[in-house]
């Protein structure tokens, strides 16, 4: 599953939910009609989209089975995922931030500082943020060139121009 989203609240009375998309255009998460959610403590769902528009950042959703809003208010705060089969191929030089997650990151002079555990993004850029498994400092690195050597999937590597001090 690649999440692609939050749902951040139910919306209106009649079982529709407000989802926050992680996607760089919102509305293209309305494409995929199947979605998976997983509530924080749960397993992956399959729901059917019945109904959706953008609104603003958000979307607004109808999923099949959902007709009131405290059937919706049970989705609050779940993830919302579409199976990884189901995106599109990427090209050469592009990845999709979900690969980035579990990566080790290692800087050029091989100090290891841990594994990727998210990958958000703030508006110029995505941020890495990596955590050291042996209770060393988090650390927030730039998902940009003039930081990130290379990515090397295959050995579950990311190779970054960054030090400790930083």
């Amino acid at each position: 599953m690649v999440v692609m989203g939050r749902v951040i609240a139910p919306f209106g009375i009649k079982g529709w939910l407000k989802v926050r998309p992680f996607t760089a255009e919102p509305a293209t998460l309305l494409q995929y009609r199947h979605w998976w959610v997983r509530a924080v403590t749960g397993a992956w769902q399959s729901v059917a989209l019945t109904d959706g528009q953008a609104q603003g950042l958000n979307l607004l959703v109808a999923v099949d089975g959902v007709a009131d809003r405290a059937a919706a208010a049970v989705f609050n705060g779940a993830d919302v995922a579409v199976a990884r089969e189901d995106l599109p191929d990427v090209g050469a030089d592009e990845i999709y931030w979900s690969e980035l997650e579990g990566l080790s990151v290692v800087n050029r002079q091989g100090l290891a500082f841990g594994r990727v555990v998210a990958v958000a993004g703030f508006g110029a850029h995505p941020v890495l943020r990596v955590v050291d498994e042996v209770g060393g400092p988090e650390r927030l690195i730039p998902f940009v060139a003039a930081y990130v050597d290379r990515v090397d999937l295959v050995a579950g590597q990311l190779v970054v121009d960054w030090q400790p001090d930083y």
